[in-house]
């Protein structure tokens, strides 16, 4: 219980501090959010957690397919914003369509048995 919580803080701590770099240079929270810390984490707590190799390198793999559909976020809630549309908007619009990205890149894998 007490690596959970270690866990919980560490994760938390990173993503306040990302946010908090990030209002006062937008660069410097651009980089620290592009860096994969999140996925570094995820990999390093299931390995301490399985001493495995294999879970990590799937988790590692799935990942590079899903890069390209992350990139839907990025790319249409800045560009809602520049049209108008208010922040929560453009978000929810932007998530959204991430999330339909997501699953017609998951529904090709699957077509083309890239994905079990």
């Amino acid at each position: 219980m007490t690596f959970y919580i270690v866990k919980l803080l560490i994760t938390a701590l990173l993503i306040v501090l990302i946010s908090e770099i990030s209002k006062r240079s937008s660069i410097a929270g651009a980089i620290l959010a592009a860096i994969p810390l999140v996925s570094i984490l995820a990999m390093t707590w299931m390995y301490i957690d399985t001493k495995e190799t294999k879970a990590a390198v799937d988790f590692s793999q799935n990942i590079v397919w899903l890069i390209a559909p992350s990139m839907t976020l990025f790319i249409v809630f800045p560009l809602m914003i520049k049209k108008g549309f208010g922040f929560y908007v453009s978000m929810g619009v932007a998530i959204f369509l991430t999330v339909c990205a997501y699953y017609s890149v998951i529904w090709l894998l699957e077509k083309f048995g890239l994905r079990s």
